[in-house]
């Protein structure tokens, strides 16, 4: 046999090896080799590509990124129209959808539905001739998009061929597939730190960051940037009937498309789809991608062919439309907060509006720097934004809105608390009062130490720390150890019995661990997770404060700027006479056990566990957070290496997949039991 024979031999096997790992990687999250086995495969790939270029195919995974496109984006027109959906913003307009779909079909018995989280993403449609990606392309108007094809051949969760789990099942020879391109939270802000550092422009949003990233004229840039992709349907196809959407979702994923299963649901009935949709606007803050709601679905797809399409929408699909996360409001004035490390912020007071069900009256505005590549002035009208419990920000000036009479915000040469001139460092944007019994900086560092996850001293809340600070009554976090049923009682809104317990709670404080005494120092750059860290290794305080840069840096985590912040800090006699005083007080430090002691002392250790469904009891990160203190591990997705499933209500398809892989499952009260024992 010629060399070339045997070269295409070997490549067809390696092509399909390495189609295979990436479809157990990106797409059931459960891989069967090592990275370094991985790459052992692509490098062979490569070499034999390189020796014989004329036996490259464009579904190669090495063709994932091609050459710049010339000229832009060349249009194409979807068979099936892309429509988008028709939204609904609260309960009862979901039950007036399933009102609408009844009377449609003159159907009385039971409808089954499908509930799927809608992400904030780009919508694209994916063509597969012969089981070989041909065509990707946008949404565009819903009936022409544009091509995209070779941006999309970059991103790895989206199959360059699809894959037939059984030998004899045929593949359809032509099939559309529809879905969403997306960028997850944390790729976004790493991508956004990086643009900050080369001076670019930075991205509003994931979804506008996925949209720049997938309309890049050279795919080069869009390899770059840290894509995902989930289908959830399809246009035509060729040689396939399905019954149901989950019997569609089901089957893309056993051909190698990601399908977000782990957060879809079947549902009974309407009821249980309004369940799910409350579930998941619970938990979207919890989710590592961006929602804005979610996509009720009739399951059944001959009913959806019945039901047919308006002009925009179909009439068998609703986008339940969470409470919005973004609105519009006007700036009256900017002001400028210092907080406990002397970074000063400013901050935009707006005229009140309701966001996600909370009203809100000021937005951060980060640094001078974000207020001028924004160009926001006193006056403007400006989209804010609020994810979660995180403090609201200004996305973007309306400046179509601009009267002529807004006011440019320049920050203050002195710290407006104390007075202090300032001057900003030569390494970073925020600008610092350096003045370190600057009174915003004492107050703060006082409400860090008595927070929750430092010292939790219950009852000590920012207003009471005002008040004590504004009285003279303590001067730093270690007076709070002196003070006296006579010091509280005096209070505005004290009772003795509310003294009393406040006491208590401080008493209770001075046996705390290791972790936490380190996070409630305020150490800069030494945040929770840091501070973990350093009682992993060092395990008494002692250590840690004779520990010289050497000792630092030989821990993973830590580089040279978080080494040299806590140098610097121990090496302040202000701070080590604070430290004398907080133990002359009575505090008690846990020693932390060596790992292979805390390998043996809980169940929990050393076990991986996967939650799903909403726990009553404690919230997602809690759970997480209980877990990881008792020496277990987490992760997002069932395979056959989870020790534990625990179980909440309106559970998700983790359920069932556990039960295939026979992963022991918990109930939240067997989980609780557990991890009560020590």
């Amino acid at each position: 046999m010629e060399e070339i024979e045997k070269a295409k031999i070997e490549l067809t096997a390696l092509r399909e090896k390495i189609d295979y790992h990436n479809y157990r990687y990106y797409i059931l999250d459960d891989p069967e080799v090592s990275d370094a086995e991985y790459d052992h495969l692509l490098q062979r790939l490569l070499h034999i590509e390189n020796k014989y270029p004329e036996l490259i195919v464009p579904e190669s995974p090495s063709q994932r990124v091609g050459a710049p496109i010339e000229g832009g984006f060349n249009p194409v027109r979807h068979s099936v129209p892309m429509l988008s959906l028709e939204n609904g913003f609260s309960e009862k307009d979901v039950k007036e959808f399933e009102k609408r779909i009844r009377r449609l079909l003159e159907y009385t018995n039971t409808i089954t539905y499908t509930v799927e989280p809608k992400l904030d993403g780009l919508a694209v449609e994916l063509i597969y001739d012969n089981s070989i990606l041909k065509t990707a392309s946008t949404r565009g108007d819903g009936y022409i998009g544009e091509d995209i094809t070779s941006n999309a051949k970059t991103i790895k969760s989206i199959p360059l061929r699809l894959l037939s789990p059984q030998d004899s099942l045929k593949l359809p020879e032509h099939i559309e597939v529809r879905g969403e391109i997306y960028m997850e939270k944390k790729a976004f802000q790493q991508l956004n730190k990086e643009r900050e550092k080369q001076g670019e422009a930075l991205f509003a949003n994931p979804r506008n960051a996925a949209a720049g990233s997938v309309r890049q004229l050279d795919p080069h840039i869009t390899a770059r940037r840290p894509l995902m992709f989930f289908s959830y349907g399809i246009g035509l196809v060729s040689g396939w009937e399905f019954a149901s959407q989950i019997e569609l979702l089901t089957t893309l994923k056993s051909w190698g498309l990601r399908v977000n299963t782990e957060h879809i649901k079947e549902c009974a009935n309407i009821d249980e789809a309004i369940g799910h949709c409350r579930y998941l606007e619970d938990i979207k803050h919890d989710l590592p991608y961006e929602i804005d709601g979610a996509v009720i679905k009739v399951n059944s797809l001959e009913m959806q062919k019945n039901l047919g399409e308006k002009s925009r929408s179909p009439r068998w699909a609703l986008a339940y439309k969470f409470e919005p996360t973004q609105a519009t409001t006007k700036i009256y004035s900017i002001d400028v907060q210092v907080g406990r490390t002397g970074a000063l912020t400013p901050v935009a007071h707006l005229k009140p509006v309701e966001v996600g069900g909370v009203n809100v009256s000021r937005a951060t505005l980060h640094n001078q720097e974000e207020i001028k590549r924004k160009d926001i002035k006193e006056g403007d009208t400006v989209i804010i934004q609020r994810a979660g419990d995180v403090i609201p920000e200004v996305v973007k000036v309306i400046k179509a809105k601009r009267t002529g009479k807004e006011k440019p915000f320049h920050m203050p040469n002195r710290c407006p608390v104390c007075g202090s001139q300032l001057a900003p460092p030569d390494d970073e944007v925020v600008i610092r009062c350096a003045n370190p019994g600057c009174p915003a900086q004492v107050t703060g560092g006082i409400k860090h130490f008595v927070s929750k996850d430092a010292m939790d001293i219950d009852g000590l809340g920012d207003k009471l720390v005002d008040q004590l600070v504004g009285l003279g009554r303590i001067k730093d976090a270690a007076d709070i150890y002196h003070l006296t049923l006579e010091d509280l009682v005096p209070l505005d809104k004290m009772a003795e019995k509310l003294a009393n317990n406040i006491l208590t709670a401080i008493n209770n404080s001075k046996k705390t661990t290791l972790s936490r005494f380190i996070y409630s120092l305020g150490i800069r750059h030494v945040g929770e997770h840091v501070a973990t860290v350093l009682a992993k290794k060092f395990r008494r305080f002692d250590s840690l404060q004779n520990a010289d840069k050497e000792d630092l840096l030989s821990i993973k985590e830590i580089g040279p700027e978080i080494a040299d912040s806590i140098l610097s800090y121990f090496s302040n006699n202000k701070n080590i006479s604070f430290i004398n005083r907080l133990f002359e007080a009575g505090i008690t430090i846990e020693e932390m056990p060596l790992e292979k002691e805390l390998f043996k002392e809980h169940p929990f250790s050393g076990k991986l566990f996967v939650l799903t469904g909403a726990l009553s009891t404690l919230t997602r990160a809690e759970a997480k957070k209980l877990i990881e203190e008792k020496k277990g591990n987490v992760s997002a997705s069932i395979t056959s290496k989870t020790d534990y499933l625990v179980v909440g209500k309106s559970p998700g398809s983790k359920l069932a997949r556990a039960k295939d892989l026979s992963v022991p499952i918990l109930s939240e009260e067997e989980f609780l039991t557990i991890a009560g024992q020590e």
